[in-house]
């Protein structure tokens, strides 16, 4: 079944099955995600692809595109939300830019950018989280972590490992790596798995 829905007042078509953001990135139209990637069932973590359906919130990557929907994506409020959303992820991990080797190749960065977030605006938390460099080709900087579980879900779903999880709740949540020591190094990843090559940071 074909259908169509509105993102800012634009026609967009879509086939019964299909989210907002698997809609709107068919059609050419640019929803900012994180968490979403279309080899992976959506999870709707970060929240950063919110955007106004019918008057409501929710987030695009997990919300069913259904005939008549008005979708808001580009407004001032979607805007500020999401840069607001964004500086909270900076500030409570130590994401600075300048100084982080992924400048330039970083998706949060980039997303950043296109939103115009342009300082954190929020006092930074600066958390005291380890490196895990005990793997002999990948090194886990924790630091930068927005727990996003995209390398959670490719570790299960595409290498079939289940090398990482996410621990604890809110404040406290964590990604841990499923391993006796609990280090990279003595777990089964390797420097091909899916799970290395999908982070967003």
């Amino acid at each position: 079944m074909i259908g169509h829905f509105t993102i800012d007042g634009k026609p967009v078509q879509f086939r019964e099955g299909q989210t907002i953001m698997e809609a709107a990135m068919a059609e050419g139209i640019y929803i900012p995600h994180l968490c979403h990637n279309p080899e992976f069932r959506p999870h709707g973590s970060c929240r950063v692809c919110n955007v106004k359906a019918n008057g409501r919130h929710v987030a695009a990557c997990t919300a069913p595109a259904s005939e008549g929907l008005e979708v808001e994506n580009d407004t001032d409020e979607i805007r500020s939300e999401r840069r607001t959303l964004l500086q909270m992820l900076f500030v409570e991990g130590n994401h600075v830019c300048p100084g982080c080797e992924k400048s330039g190749a970083c998706q949060l960065q980039a997303v950043a950018y296109y939103t115009r977030m342009l300082s954190p605006h929020f006092t930074h938390f600066f958390p005291k989280r380890t490196v895990d460099a005990s793997h002999p080709d990948v090194v886990i900087d924790f630091n930068r972590c927005i727990l996003c579980e995209l390398c959670v879900r490719a570790s299960r779903d595409v290498d079939h490992k289940d090398v990482f999880s996410i621990s604890g709740r809110g404040i406290d949540s964590q990604l841990v790596i499923n391993s006796p020591s609990g280090k990279l190094g003595d777990s089964a990843l390797s420097a091909t798995d899916k799970a290395v090559s999908v982070c967003p940071v």
